[in-house]
């Protein structure tokens, strides 16, 4: 096929702005999907997308539009005038997430292709994320389409919404469209300014096939299916394919397109996105950022892939069975495969068996990947205290990273720690200022400068510990703002600090799961909470249950949890009161033998951990 005739773009925006509303629009009016079948979110695949509302992963479609126009239209960066004719364009869209615990999805989305919509709601104008997903693109050197959206609304607010843009882009007023993804105005323009503004691919289509792999995932019959950008040449069924990082070779079973359900192909030429059935059984044989290619033709350059994403949180992940502990290394396997950002190793704790220490991006991505585990595969978890990667020297010169409390050396042996510190824009109305400034200092943030997007909105630019961020930090800052601030953060560097680990024992045997990497004057503060939490939580025993905070050997909070007693003393029906001292006294006796004996381990709920977790 002529590339001049292909258009791959994707639609980046803050979260909620409407992009998934957008790519329904356009799926409806290029008669993609018939209007029957039509339904809201029609790109989120997952049930866990459509009830949340929120885009978890990117998902491509393939559409055809026929373009009436004819103009002249500069081909990107070059000064080349070329003309636009009239014909059936295929334009390849990737929808991606707008929430920055999925940042890692839109990258790899705007590698895959030559332009981006920059989709802004009209109600809201430019939020934090907007400007961090511009910047992504501006670094892959796209070509942007500046547009409004929601104009139908009647807060929408499209003057002020349009210098907004124009201050953040540089663009004039004219190229900015404005559409509303709900009723379908606007959108025959956008269709339209996508074949005008955005250039064609400029693969070799007869050089050796390099392909990128920019997605997959896991089907139980057909093996690893490879979601792929072909850069150059093409890839046809049977032909046998070789992936340049992993060195692994199969045969193409299936090659396709995304409509955006999967539609067989006899090829995918140079330029064109789709799906290829490679038949791999092994997950790690296919990985995202990889080129693939066909055996015996000479590539001697892979492309350049992605940057290695770096997990910000880390949390262990137990089975509350023992038992399905291989189901949930198969699991977490296959979930890799579909989430490139997600990290695991295995783990082991005394008290809750065999598990993973993960890395993800964030909080919202810590709980989108339990409940995929519980849904897709039927695995319930305990979840253990998230904590950030911190760096240690040791007082020998040896530096290590540590992604769990456990993993702590003795203070004794430890010269200094470092932890991550973040980039923090947060964008806000002019009346939320100081709410937002009083919690950022709060959570020790240094501050860099202020940026004004509009008379009425400012950005805040600040440096904070990315440990103050991942737990609350963004539910405190919609509660302060009326829900109108929005955050995107960056991780920068790493920065001395004083921390340490905060151990709770229960019942006088220390949790594992409850242990936490804290500031020291924060420890005392900290402890209390968790202990409070524990007695309202813990379930009481038939003896006193010690519920303690301690760091290092210095106890800072404790309490007790109460013992349920049975009344003894209930088949008396008179006589001395000694009578009833001695049952009394032999059943206080039997409760001290049945702790000293190890009777009395105390088992811990799920919500208790999750208590703990959201505190």
């Amino acid at each position: 096929m002529d590339q001049s005739l292909i258009r791959n773009f994707c639609i980046i925006a803050h979260i909620d702005h409407g992009k998934s509303t957008l790519a329904d629009r356009l799926l409806e009016m290029t008669k993609t999907i018939e209007k029957r079948k039509l339904q809201e979110q029609m790109l989120d695949q997952m049930d866990l997308e459509r009830e949340r509302g929120i885009t978890i992963k990117l998902a491509p479609a393939r559409m055809k539009y026929e373009y009436r126009g004819s103009r002249r239209a500069e081909n990107g960066d070059e000064d080349i005038q070329l003309e636009i004719e009239k014909g059936t364009y295929i334009l390849n869209l990737i929808d991606t997430p707008g929430h920055v615990d999925f940042n890692y999805e839109v990258s790899r989305s705007l590698a895959a292709v030559e332009g981006a919509i920059l989709l802004v709601d009209a109600t809201q104008g430019v939020q934090a994320q907007t400007i961090g997903n511009l910047y992504l693109a501006i670094e892959q050197n796209l070509s942007i389409i500046p547009v409004l959206n929601k104009i139908d609304l009647p807060a929408a607010d499209i003057p002020k919404r349009t210098e907004e843009l124009m201050s953040l882009i540089g663009c004039d007023a004219s190229e900015i469209l404005s559409v509303s993804g709900k009723t379908g105005e606007g959108v025959q323009e956008l269709l339209r300014a996508i074949v005008e503004r955005i250039p064609s691919p400029s693969g070799k289509g007869q050089a050796s096939t390099r392909a990128l792999v920019f997605d997959s995932k896991y089907d139980d019959y057909r093996g690893v299916i490879a979601y792929v950008r072909v850069v150059d040449g093409s890839l046809q069924k049977r032909q046998t394919l070789s992936m340049m990082a992993t060195k692994v070779e199969s045969e193409i079973l299936e090659v396709g397109s995304l409509t955006p359900k999967e539609q067989p192909l006899d090829c995918l030429e140079t330029g064109q996105i789709g799906y290829v059935v490679t038949g791999f059984k092994e997950i790690g044989s296919c990985r995202v950022g990889d080129t693939m290619t066909i055996v015996n033709q000479s590539v001697f350059q892979s492309l350049p892939g992605y940057r290695e994403v770096r997990p910000m949180v880390f949390a262990g992940l137990f089975p509350k069975e023992g038992d399905v502990f291989e189901s949930l290394r198969e699991a977490m396997g296959k979930l890799t495969l579909n989430d490139a950002s997600l990290t695991y190793e295995p783990e082991s704790s005394p008290v809750l068996g065999f598990g993973f220490r993960c890395g993800l991006l964030g909080m919202l991505h810590l709980e989108i990947v339990k409940e995929r585990l519980k849904r897709e595969y039927g695995i319930d978890l305990v979840v253990t205290v998230p904590s950030v990667a911190y760096q240690v020297k040791k007082t020998n010169g040896e530096m290590i990273i540590i992604k769990s409390p456990l993993d702590l050396p003795d203070r004794s042996l430890i010269e200094f720690v470092q932890e991550p510190w973040a980039k923090v824009d947060i964008v806000t109305p002019r009346d939320f200022v100081g709410s937002a400034i009083s919690l950022l200092q709060d959570r020790r943030g240094i501050y860099e400068n202020t940026e004004y997007l509009s008379e009425n909105r400012v950005v805040l630019h600040y440096q904070m510990p990315l440990a103050t961020i991942i737990v609350d930090f963004y539910d405190k800052l919609k509660s302060l703002t009326s829900g109108y601030a929005s955050l995107h953060y960056e991780v920068t560097e790493y920065k001395e600090s004083d921390v340490v680990r905060l151990d709770i024992l229960v019942a006088e045997e220390k949790v594992d799961a409850l242990a936490s990497l804290i500031y020291r004057d924060e420890a005392e503060r900290i402890g209390r909470s968790i202990v409070t939490i524990l007695k309202e939580t813990l379930p009481r025993q038939q003896f006193v249950v010690k519920l303690q905070a301690v760091v290092g050997g210095k106890i800072l909070a404790s309490d007790r949890l109460s013992p349920l007693r049975k009344d003894v003393t209930a088949k008396l029906y008179g006589g001395d009161v000694t009578r009833k001292r001695k049952l009394l006294e032999k059943q206080k006796k039997g409760k001290a033998k049945m702790e000293a004996l190890g009777k009395g381990k105390v088992e811990i709920p799920t919500d208790a951990y999750l208590k703990v977790l959201r505190r």
